[in-house]
């Protein structure tokens, strides 16, 4: 299946049935009169989040979505059916942008949370309801109101616990790989990631985090060089950062400024995030060599520098722990916020047991 993340599509409700204009005329039935129904109610235009999807490439071959108008009302009272929805379904993790691509309309982040994007017209009034006592044989009725209609952008940015950011062939799918079932392409040259792969690491007694894989960035990516930088809309959830440097490339420090220059020139607070770096492809790099290049990049970044080789398996698995430390420490935040919000809302929360 293509991975396809953004799409553009048009949505249109369904438009109000009119009521209409009837008059009981039953033989030997006193009090006969108006009697038109209403029309009803046109259809609505809803986006939800559904298990199952990891990408927008259904709305590539289809991008007009018209939810069904109402049915005109009849005599006797009867009122017209209302119009059916339209749903549109698409992966958690999607947000709905108006057509200016800049306001959100929607963000979905739990399976089974909706939005509505159109409302169906009201359906008109029969002319039942205009009878009064001085005009009780009204011939007039309400049309239906119009359905609403706009072009709105969907955006899927991927739910992971933690993002790998660095240049290309750094390394960053053999890791994927190497602490999850995910097959990644893995190949000796750069670009070989063209779209972002996720990853589920267990880390033991149902402990487990979302790793997301992002191509590679090069210098003036936010300009579009390379494949650009819209990819790191999907690291936007994540906990934290894990930036991968290639340990035997010409100038790993250059590296690690060039992927920061691009994460703050998009930015969107990546740059504010929490940090991992890696020297990665270490089997390959003499001892001199690797300690030369954690000083300097300690300089750059006044943190721990690790070690790993992806390809050898050294040096994974503790950076994989302190990626869970650091997923783990956001998750009991973020429960810990909840309670607070409920608490307060129930009124409580200065009350302690």
């Amino acid at each position: 299946m293509k991975f396809l993340d953004q799409a553009k599509v048009y949505v249109k409700s369904g438009a109000g049935g009119p009521g209409t204009v009837s008059f009981r005329r039953e033989a030997f039935v006193e009090y006969g009169g108006p009697d038109g129904g209403d029309g009803g109610k046109g259809g609505d235009v809803w986006v939800e989040a559904v298990e199952g999807l990891n990408t927008l490439i259904d709305y590539r071959y289809q991008q007009h979505f018209k939810a069904e108008r109402g049915l005109n009302g009849a005599g006797r009272n009867r009122t017209g059916r209302g119009g059916e929805d339209k749903i549109l379904k698409v992966p958690v993790g999607t947000q709905v942008l108006d057509e200016d691509k800049e306001t959100l309309l929607a963000d979905l982040t739990e399976v089974g949370q909706r939005a509505l994007l159109a409302a169906g017209g009201r359906g008109g009034l029969g002319n039942a309801h205009f009878k009064t006592s001085r005009n009780q044989a009204p011939r007039k009725a309400q049309p239906g109101e119009p359905g609403e209609e706009r072009w709105v952008w969907l955006r899927l940015k991927l739910i992971a616990d933690a993002g790998l950011i660095g240049l290309p062939n750094a390394g960053k799918s053999t890791l994927l790989s190497a602490a999850s079932r995910a097959h990644p392409k893995i190949a000796s040259y750069p670009f070989t990631t063209l779209h972002p792969h996720l990853g589920v690491v267990e880390m033991g007694d149902a402990n487990r985090f979302v790793l997301a894989d992002i191509p590679g960035l090069i210098e003036g990516a936010h300009e579009g060089a390379g494949i650009g930088d819209r990819f790191l809309g999907h690291i936007e959830r994540c906990a934290l950062l894990v930036h991968l440097i290639d340990a035997t490339g010409e100038d790993p420090v250059e590296a690690y400024r060039v992927v920061r220059g691009e994460l703050e020139a998009y930015g969107a607070g990546l740059v504010d995030k929490p940090e991992l770096v890696a020297l990665n492809k270490t089997d390959a790099v003499e001892e001199e060599r690797l300690v030369e290049l954690e000083a300097a990049l300690k300089a750059e970044t006044s943190g721990e520098i690790r070690r790993l080789s992806g390809a050898t398996g050294d040096g994974v698995k503790p950076l994989l722990i302190a990626i869970w430390q650091a997923v783990e420490a956001r998750r009991d935040a973020e429960v810990d916020a909840r309670r607070a919000a409920e608490a307060e809302a129930r009124g409580d929360a200065g009350w302690t047991p």
